[in-house]
């Protein structure tokens, strides 16, 4: 089901791409605004606010996976990135850069349309009728009933993907869940997926733990799968 009017940034060199995604989306239920490439993206992102972003990867100038870096240092707007590479190894270096999804060309809309609503229900809603309930992890803290994490008086910025990560173990504190749920309750269904998680979870522990080589908060239990242990 698409989330009501949630506003798309769609980024794209390809005229006949962006005009086709712009109207397929609008038909959905979108809002749509499209750039042609990262400059006018980012003086777009500079005086809107977007609920998610479409970006190609393959454009003139700044690429899709630099322009996805740089954002992932001043906001968490869920990332799909769209190229014309399937290789696993291009997919990692877009989760790697921040990306919440990857989705390879030619691709059909209907499964574009599925991932951009499985992205969006992630995102983590505010519940301000909840009770707060926080998860403490050293010197950091997770608020599980907002879904927000902070270190001291500072607010850590969470991917769509890392916030429903965290969603699932602060379910689940102290127990052991699995790669292929993780893979399962994340809306993925290729096992290849795995090692993307492998891939979160890394840059998650790099904003929860002191030392991410030796993790103390999310540990990996061997043979069963990761497993958040709050103080």
């Amino acid at each position: 089901m698409t989330q009501p009017e949630a506003h798309l940034l769609v980024v794209d060199d390809d005229e006949r791409i962006r005009g086709l995604l712009q109207k397929f989306l609008i038909r959905n239920g979108f809002l749509v605004t499209v750039a042609r490439d990262g400059a006018q993206a980012r003086r777009l992102l500079a005086g809107l606010d977007f609920d998610m972003i479409v970006l190609d990867v393959m454009m003139p100038g700044e690429d899709g996976i630099s322009l996805t870096r740089d954002l992932r240092a001043s906001m968490a707007t869920p990332i799909l990135l769209l190229t014309a590479k399937g290789e696993t190894q291009s997919r990692i270096e877009g989760f790697e850069a921040g990306a919440d999804d990857y989705l390879a060309k030619p691709f059909e809309p209907k499964e574009l349309l599925l991932r951009i609503n499985a992205i969006l229900r992630r995102v983590p809603q505010e519940r301000n009728d909840t009770p707060p309930k926080v998860l403490h992890l050293g010197a950091v803290r997770y608020d599980v009933g907002r879904g927000e994490l902070w270190r001291g008086p500072d607010p850590v910025r969470l991917t769509a993907t890392e916030a429903a990560l965290m969603r699932l173990f602060s379910a689940h504190p102290g127990h052991a869940i699995s790669r292929e749920r993780l893979v399962s309750d994340l809306g993925r269904d290729d096992a290849a997926q795995e090692r993307a998680v492998d891939v979160q979870i890394t840059r998650l522990r790099r904003k929860i733990e002191d030392d991410p080589k030796q993790p103390r908060y999310l540990q990996t239990v061997r043979g069963e799968g990761y497993m958040l242990m709050p103080d």
